[in-house]
């Protein structure tokens, strides 16, 4: 349990605030996952009362809120005035980053109702760099949909391998698939297994080569379509 704070030189108690209540509980999901997280549970953690949260934060859906917007604050935002492609590049690695910190948020970025100013500062500012490199409105809506469609399904998987690394996965390849894969029976499954236990693949260069193969397609309908004006 994580007890009352101290001010720095003042010896007494840190007041409970907004910020400390959603970064209390932004720690308690990263160490044990959203299940754990509940207003007793975290008024535990701050060494106060359940309901002296609800100064801070009225219910738990507010304090989901809060959260996800601490996780939406984490995500580099494009400038909007460079490549279009790189700029996305970023910010989708950047959330791939937030998302590995935060693997609980993976399934929440995209449900809240109520956006704090991080989400609408993240998605103002992917908007605005898809309109001025000449997305339509309805294109720079597919490509988003499609970046996020693809950046938040690459982290759940990564959250869910077995493994953390290249090493990791070529020991789980010799010691625990090629025995469930006899050649005779799934030889295609095997080739791939044993070429990629014995060459220098990194499973880590997955989401970089599927996130070009993303933008060069949508570069390809932009094109297709002609630059549109933007506001």
């Amino acid at each position: 349990m994580v007890g009352a704070a101290t001010e720095r030189g003042t010896g007494g108690p840190t007041p409970l605030s907004k910020k400390r209540v959603l970064r209390q509980a932004l720690a308690l999901a990263d160490n044990e996952g959203i299940d754990a997280l509940s207003m007793r549970r975290l008024g535990r953690e701050l060494d106060a009362g359940a309901m002296s949260l609800y100064h801070h934060v009225s219910n738990k859906e507010e304090l989901l809120d809060g959260m996800v917007d601490l996780v939406f604050a984490e995500i580099d935002l494009p400038d909007g005035r460079g490549d279009w492609q790189a700029a996305m590049r970023a910010m989708a690695v950047s959330a791939r980053e937030a998302l590995a910190r935060h693997p609980w948020a993976i399934t929440l970025m995209e449900s809240r109702t109520t956006p704090g100013p991080a989400s609408l500062r993240h998605r103002e500012a992917v908007t605005a760099s898809l309109r001025r490199a000449g997305f339509s409105v309805q294109m720079a809506t597919h490509a988003n949909w499609l970046l996020n469609s693809y950046t938040y399904g690459h982290a759940l998987q990564e959250a869910s391998l077995p493994f953390a690394d290249a090493g990791e996965l070529e020991d789980m390849i010799h010691e625990v698939f090629l025995p469930q894969l006899p050649p005779e029976e799934f030889p295609y499954l095997n080739e791939s297994a044993t070429e990629l236990m014995e060459s220098d693949y990194d499973p880590a260069d997955e989401f970089d080569y599927g996130l070009s193969l993303i933008l060069g397609a949508l570069e390809h309908a932009l094109r297709s379509a002609g630059p549109q004006p933007s506001p």
